[in-house]
């Protein structure tokens, strides 16, 4: 089933390379579990960085849209593949995997969960630009997507305040950068959220 919606992505038509990616996210979600490991197993996902769809005006428009889209899945599976489970899917709160994550790992996992969010904000849609439904189904699911992301973000981001003051005075650096980080990124979701 991967491989025909990898097949569907090469087609010209930006509404068959749209809804196959849309579908793909959709299975990433709410698929077995199987499905986007063997999507992170891949070597390459969608190659769709110079996809254009000259057949109007309206395909040039959505062209831009679905670079950045595959773009994020590609991050998504690439994420999958370095941490071996789906950040949207784990369990989040005061007993979460984020919350109760050993120093080292949040360090190395934390940046990893920020390019997946940074590729998500970049998809950046204004609300006059949300004219059809295949572009409405994407930004539903990419917002979904995004308030997952945040909670676990936002988990991962206490679990580093709470151990700061244990850790090596390395680990604190990259702590403080990625809080940094994290505060920059408050404003870009907080963008996004206006236009949900």
């Amino acid at each position: 089933m991967a491989d025909t919606l990898f097949e569907r992505a090469t087609n010209s038509s930006w509404v068959v390379v749209f809804k196959a990616l849309v579908t793909t996210h959709h299975l990433m979600v709410h698929g077995n579990e199987r499905f986007i490991q063997y999507l992170a197993s891949r070597n390459t996902l969608f190659n769709l960085s110079n996809f254009l769809d000259k057949s109007g005006s309206h395909g040039y428009d959505m062209s831009t849209f679905i670079r950045r889209y595959s773009r994020y899945l590609n991050e998504k599976a690439f994420s999958y593949r370095q941490m071996a489970f789906d950040f949207a899917r784990v369990k989040k709160g005061a007993d979460g995997v984020m919350r109760t994550m050993a120093p080292e790992k949040l360090l190395k996992s934390m940046p990893i969960l920020q390019g997946q969010i940074d590729a998500l904000l970049e998809f950046d849609v204004h609300p006059n630009e949300l004219t059809n439904g295949v572009i409405n189904a994407a930004f539903m699911l990419l917002f979904k997507d995004l308030i997952k992301l945040f909670a676990c973000y936002n988990d991962g981001v206490i679990n580093l305040l709470e151990k700061f003051f244990e850790m090596k005075k390395g680990q604190c650096k990259d702590a403080l950068e990625i809080y940094k980080r994290f505060l920059t990124r408050m404003t870009r979701v907080s963008e996004f959220l206006k236009v949900a």
